[in-house]
């Protein structure tokens, strides 16, 4: 279904309208948003998967500081 869909004339179509739609300045600023918004996700993604690491207690059980009031 999804074959030849990225091929370099539609990239480069895609780019266009894009370029278009937000302008020159606009592009830069938008591909940063992108940017910082999956490797923000990536990292959530990796800190939730090591907190369900079965090597570690629950986060209830873990030794941590304590205070006393």
């Amino acid at each position: 279904m999804f074959e030849g869909l990225f091929q370099p004339m539609h990239l480069l179509i895609i780019f266009g309208i894009a370029l278009l739609v937000f302008g020159p300045k606009k592009l830069p600023e938008l591909g940063k948003g992108i940017g910082d918004g999956i490797r923000g996700f990536k990292s959530a993604m990796k800190s939730t998967s090591e907190d369900d690491a079965p090597d570690k207690p629950p986060a209830a059980n873990r030794p941590g500081p304590t205070s006393v009031v």
